[in-house]
């Protein structure tokens, strides 16, 4: 049996380690995500910033932009979260999981991240700390709906639950993601790509750990595999 020690636990130190402990592991698979993804939000980002000046087909552009960022790019998104779960799990990784919301969950995908964008959006208004609330507290939303298939109000709800408590903890490794991109930035274009995967695996640590710790309040016996 698995001692302790190869368990994360919740924590901003422990789920950045973790996080590159795991990502190690995977690197190649996670790298070529990580590329996907930037790829795949490469079409709003082009969209939003180019100046069509008075360009008939500026509406229409601006429309395609906010439907693909709506109802396409979140699927993309909640499947690469998936991954990194499963990464840091050390479970093996199915490319066609980034995908897979296409066909299977593709309505709580997309309710569930306009549900929780609208939140914090609501948030935001209300004097900025609100909505940095709720995205901290909202931050296990796509992995709960990936990972537990719960629909998109039970996904919030549990968010809501698992990080009671560790409200600072991720704000804290939100604010560290800051500077560990910033390093990454300065190692040219690779070292980018690999901060990010840093992060995302750090955030999927925190998720793992949160799940694991849960599990043990609910089963206090229960002998992990």
């Amino acid at each position: 049996m698995d001692t302790m020690q190869s368990f994360p636990r919740p924590g901003l130190s422990e789920s950045y380690s973790y996080g590159w402990q795991q990502m190690l592991k995977s690197f190649l698979p996670l790298l070529l995500l990580v590329v996907f993804l930037a790829f795949a939000d490469a079409p709003t980002s082009v969209f939003r910033d180019e100046d069509w000046g008075e360009s008939l087909l500026s509406p229409l552009l601006h429309m395609v932009a906010v439907a693909y960022a709506m109802l396409v790019l979140p699927v993309f998104n909640y499947g690469g979260d998936l991954l990194f779960v499963r990464a840091v799990r050390e479970e093996p990784l199915e490319v066609e999981a980034v995908i897979q919301g296409f066909r299977e969950n593709y309505v709580h995908i997309v309710l569930a991240h306009l549900l929780a964008t609208a939140l914090i959006v609501l948030g935001f208004v209300f004097l900025i700390v609100p909505g940095i609330i709720l995205a901290c507290r909202l931050v296990f939303v796509s992995y709960l709906v990936m990972d537990k298939r719960l629909e998109p109000i039970a996904a919030i709800e549990k968010s809501w639950e698992m990080t009671r408590g560790q409200g600072l903890r991720i704000f804290g490794m939100g604010l560290l993601a800051i500077p560990v991109f910033i390093l990454g930035l300065l190692c040219l274009g690779v070292g980018a790509l690999v901060s990010v995967m840093w992060i995302k695996s750090a955030f999927a640590s925190l998720y793992y750990a949160t799940d694991l710790l849960q599990q043990e309040q609910d089963d206090p016996y229960r002998v992990r595999d």
